[in-house]
């Protein structure tokens, strides 16, 4: 079946406007996107109009190699279901005025979902347990968690409690953070897609924008290890249906 012209110039339109409003996503996510708002299009045909419209397609990335450790360490520890190991992690940023903030990011591995990003000025051993209360209450306790060995996530209290809500702490070799690849993987992008845009002109700003993000990194950002779908689609708002494209 033919395609309109009228129907093309709406699609590149579409095109555009998602490469305008995420500029470090690839034909692929733009791609899923489309998708997600109706158009029944397949991967090539956004690539082949993406070139002819000049748009950059990024580069492929080198394959990596895993390393695999011969003392049983938490790099073999892969997650097999929802909530089965959850991860977690500090960013550190500056609002305008120079002054620092922390993020607490928290991610369920097997979902790729983002639970909680909380930002403070200052996170503490406190913080962590309290951020990780919310999150148990809303969804209970994963078999494990994972993290660095920063001292707010090794403090005996933390490590205590964890153990007496009946999880356990998966802690990665030091100086290893590929170990910890879900998190730091998810770092980047944050720093890439949201922090490294935008200025925070105070902490309360810095905090909606934050978790305005992670609503979008859950519910609409096509994540390629999820084949480029979102971690939490059924959070999706229904959008207007858009013409079928062959």
């Amino acid at each position: 079946m033919p395609v309109g012209r009228a129907d093309e110039d709406r699609l590149v339109s579409d095109m555009i406007e998602l490469t305008r409003q995420y500029g470090r996503y690839g034909y692929r996510r733009i791609a899923a996107l489309l998708r997600d708002a109706g158009w029944q299009i397949n991967d090539k045909r956004v690539e082949r109009l993406w070139r002819r419209e000049g748009l950059k397609v990024p580069m492929k990335q080198p394959k990596k190699g895993r390393l695999w450790l011969n003392d049983g360490s938490c790099v073999r520890l892969r997650p097999e279901y929802r909530d089965h190991v959850w991860s977690y992690d500090f960013v550190h940023h500056r609002t305008d005025d120079g002054k620092a903030f922390r993020t607490l990011n928290i991610l369920d591995e097997h979902s790729r979902e983002c639970l909680a990003i909380r930002v403070k000025r200052r996170l503490n051993s406190a913080e962590v347990i309290d951020a990780l209360t919310d999150l148990f209450i809303l969804r209970g306790v994963p078999a494990f968690i994972r993290s660095d060995n920063g001292p707010e996530f090794i403090a005996q209290a933390v490590r205590d409690w964890i153990a007496a809500v009946g999880a356990q702490t998966a802690y990665i070799e030091p100086g290893s953070p590929w170990e910890n690849g879900c998190c730091e993987s998810f770092n980047a992008r944050f720093r890439d897609e949201l922090l490294n845009g935008e200025v925070f002109y105070s902490l309360r700003e810095a905090q909606i924008l934050i978790e305005q993000w992670r609503n979008h990194y859950n519910t609409k950002r096509p994540h390629s290890a999820l084949g480029y779908r979102p971690p939490a689609p059924e959070a999706i708002v229904p959008v207007e249906t858009r013409p079928i494209m062959h």
